[in-house]
């Protein structure tokens, strides 16, 4: 059985199953941070660890151990409606899942639309077709998906798109921007917490 950490309260009417990125596990500081803002919000959040993760191994499992995996956590861990959310690898895992598990809602932060200096190495075959309603929050500066790059991709019109200014993955921007990496998260958490009120009411 995975292991899990819960936020926000047990008998709320939706669980949010957040999944990690790649280079980090579910305590990372910014997801927790997205899970305990969500929670706050009245919403079941659940974090868990993928494979490779919980076995201290650093090199993500293939995507059909990651999906599996996903798989297993909504099964076994989620209440009522269920939306899928992640953070960069971890959103890219949900998205591929969110129809199949008839997910209310989708939320990535940071999705990772093709490997950092690889453009042409696309990551979005599936999300021409998504059907589950999704919010994408996207750094403009993320070195895996920019807006001139993104503007050009075929996106199902399920997905909307919010832009971070001088944005990194991360959400970082440069001092120069006028902008800090905290009042971008707090933007993101309020995007999310709008989106999916939005659709499990």
């Amino acid at each position: 059985m995975t292991d899990v950490l819960r936020d926000g309260p047990a008998d709320a009417a939706a669980t949010i199953v957040l999944a990690h990125g790649a280079g980090s596990g579910m305590a990372h500081p910014f997801l927790q941070r997205m899970a305990e803002g969500l929670g706050a919000a009245g919403f079941a959040v659940v974090r868990f660890e993928f494979p490779y993760r919980a076995s201290g191994r650093s090199m993500p499992d293939r995507m059909d151990v990651l999906q599996a995996t996903l798989r297993d956590v909504v099964a076994a861990h989620a209440q009522g409606p269920v939306v899928l959310a992640g953070k960069s690898m971890g959103g890219r895992v949900a998205s591929m899942l969110a129809d199949e598990l008839q997910a209310r809602a989708l939320v990535v932060f940071g999705y990772p639309f093709h490997p950092p200096g690889k453009p042409q190495q696309l990551r979005t075959a599936h999300l021409a077709d998504l059907r589950t309603p999704t919010l994408v929050v996207q750094g403009e500066r993320d070195e895996f998906g920019t807006p001139d790059e993104v503007a050009a991709y075929t996106l199902s019109p399920a997905i909307t798109l919010q832009w971070l200014r001088d944005g990194d993955h991360s959400f970082k921007p440069r001092k120069a921007s006028g902008c800090t990496a905290a009042q971008h998260e707090a933007t993101a958490l309020a995007m999310a917490i709008d989106f999916v009120r939005a659709h499990v009411g």
